[in-house]
């Protein structure tokens, strides 16, 4: 299957989703920075499953609803960065869906995930991070699960993927850095789960949008 991940600049990049999954077919598009209240609930065949209420940097995920059923979805609050409460951009950074598939049955589970921006401490970071994939965990009752979006984690990735490995989760970075603007560039967009074969992650053209998309080819483990 094919999970699509993209951080659309405050709305600003919307326009080009339509072109993307016409191009690349994904199973889920995961969105972050997203006005959910001017999304269709129909793009291009993708159904929309779940987008945050309060956020002012929404989240949303699209199912390709031909294949695949929802069975549930979750809305989740994580730890708050000082910059948070300062700032209050987003109540809730990680939304899930646990999905079947219509000719198989298998069943997984989908998250779109945002953390706190570098203003804040990476321990905070982690610390979401941790609390997302468990999240997703419990959504699903246990079934593979995948968490795609805006991790902001462009330093020390490799300690982190050793803590998440050590919980039973899987890291995965794409093959080109995912952001980049006149001041930095990194890689700031991750994937991370657990009972999925990997075979690809890679970073797409950049558009409008300071983030480039990521897609992600994996499939549910035997």
């Amino acid at each position: 299957m094919h999970l699509l991940s993209y951080n659309l600049l405050k709305n600003k990049a919307v326009g080009e989703l339509p072109g993307l999954i016409r191009k690349h077919r994904p199973d889920v598009l995961c969105l972050q920075e997203v006005d959910v209240h001017l999304l269709p609930n129909e793009l291009e065949g993708m159904k929309l499953m779940i987008g945050t209420e309060r956020n002012r940097l929404g989240l949303a995920i699209y199912l390709d609803e031909a294949r695949y059923e929802a069975e549930r979805t979750g809305s989740f609050a994580l730890r708050n960065s000082h910059y948070d409460r300062l700032a209050t951009p987003a109540h809730e950074r990680l939304l899930g869906v646990t999905v079947s598939a219509r000719e198989t049955g298998e069943r997984f589970t989908v998250g779109s995930f945002h953390a706190s921006p570098l203003t804040a401490l990476n321990a905070i970071r982690r610390d979401q991070i941790h609390a997302g994939l468990n999240n997703l965990n419990m959504l699903g009752d246990g079934a593979p699960l995948m968490m795609l979006g805006d991790f902001n984690y462009p330093m020390f990735r490799r300690r982190l993927a050793q803590e998440l490995n050590s919980s039973g989760f899987d890291l995965f970075t794409p093959d080109k850095e995912t952001y980049k603007s006149q001041l930095t560039t990194g890689y700031f967009d991750f994937a991370a789960g657990k009972n999925f074969n990997y075979e690809w992650l890679r970073t797409l053209k950049q558009g409008i949008s300071d983030h480039l998309p990521i897609l992600l080819k994996a499939e549910l483990a035997s």
